[in-house]
């Protein structure tokens, strides 16, 4: 079997364009796989085109081969937008390999670990950054079954925070414990956002609210600000979901004191090097919840790693409160029931792309998730 094309889909979704892919062989198997990456839809598109003749001709069952053609040949250092024009491809070739095995993935590195998965909901507070709009919108999401959520209550704030900003952001969590009791878990997400004494002065505000973590309140790419805050914080921190290696990976284990570790699929390059990092991470006591933030692929190919990873913690989910057209887009997209997710057993990814349903969502590029912008929150087509 031999790899003889590869097409891109990019689909508009509103917060976030999402970028596809589908990988054919001369056999007729074709996978699917995601490489969607904030802002950058249109750039990893052409990447993945650029890439694609350093494997047209390989055997896709050759995942390693593969995976060195497309990351050592290129002889360059892309970071983020590099690994996820890998992953895109990455992704599809386990989707094939699944599809002519007849097997699911997880069956193909290890089998199952898990009868279920369990999962947190997350975008699914869009409105006005208040403590009563957030209350309301937890209450919703713990009736539907989940046992943990996450949000970022820090609108747009930027390594410092003002005392009416940190009084809000406080309030937001408090509101949030109280609309949904001691029984569900809260996660606070922190989008990089602060320097280490703002980080520190939340993790103990927030403390007596017994966050499950604190996610990436420091810069990812200073490993010393991380660690500090790490080792002083009375919330346990999560972070790596914008690391691109497991190199970055090795260099924070080094340390000890993170326990929860989020590697991103699309980021570090595919499944196969999400999973060699979850060993690594396995082997420091630690534990991982994968980022899933992107599109409904990337949520099935997380459910295909979850699966099959012992020391796995849970699994983010924002599938169910996206645009409702966006549960169109593939077959058999990943669905939540009383807070947990049941692992399919069909083969590959167990989906497919709806090429005709996403043609109807094309790209735009005011679609985007402004971080640093007031009113980010609301998830709603941003302009520059």
């Amino acid at each position: 079997m031999k790899i003889t094309k590869i097409d891109t889909y990019i689909a508009g979704n509103p917060w976030k364009n999402w970028l596809f892919t589908k990988v054919y062989t001369d056999e007729g198997i074709y996978g699917v796989g995601e490489g969607t990456l904030m802002a950058f839809a249109k750039t990893i598109e052409a990447a993945i085109h650029e890439l694609s003749p350093f494997v047209l001709g390989l055997d896709p069952m050759q995942v390693e081969i593969i995976t060195q053609r497309l990351t050592r040949d290129p002889y360059s250092e892309g970071g983020q937008v590099h690994m996820c024009a890998v992953a895109a491809i990455e992704i599809a070739c386990w989707d094939i390999i699944g599809k002519a095995l007849n097997q699911p993935i997880y069956n193909l590195w290890g089998g199952r670990c898990h009868e279920k998965l369990r999962a947190y909901a997350n975008g699914w507070y869009r409105g006005p950054r208040t403590p009563e709009s957030y209350a309301e919108k937890a209450k919703i999401v713990a009736k539907r079954g989940y046992t943990a959520l996450k949000f970022d209550p820090f609108g747009n704030a930027w390594r410092t925070l003002s005392r009416y900003d940190f009084d809000l952001s406080i309030d937001i969590i408090r509101a949030v414990r109280d609309a949904v009791g001691n029984q569900v878990d809260i996660l606070i997400e922190g989008h990089s956002r602060f320097s280490v004494s703002t980080a520190l002065q939340l993790a103990n505000a927030m403390a007596e609210f017994r966050p499950m973590w604190f996610e990436e309140p420091t810069h990812h790419l200073n490993i010393g600000a991380v660690v500090e805050v790490a080792r002083q914080s009375p919330v346990p921190i999560a972070t790596g979901e914008s690391f691109s290696s497991k190199y970055q990976f090795a260099e924070l284990l080094k340390h000890n004191v993170v326990s929860i570790y989020q590697p991103e699929p699309l980021n570090v390059g595919g499944l196969l090097a999400t999973k060699k990092i979850a060993d690594a991470i396995d082997a420091h006591y630690g534990v991982i919840a994968p980022h899933s933030a992107q599109g409904p692929v990337c949520s099935a190919a997380c459910v295909q790693l979850n699966a099959s990873v012992p020391n796995f913690l849970i699994h983010e989910i924002f599938d169910e409160f996206n645009d409702p057209w966006e549960a169109e887009i593939v077959t058999n997209p990943v669905k939540v029931v009383d807070g947990y997710i049941e692992i399919s057993d069909r083969p590959g990814l167990g989906i497919d792309l709806n090429l005709e349903e996403i043609a109807k969502h094309p790209y735009q590029p005011e679609h985007q998730l402004l971080l640093f912008k007031p009113g980010w929150e609301a998830r709603k087509p941003q302009k520059m």
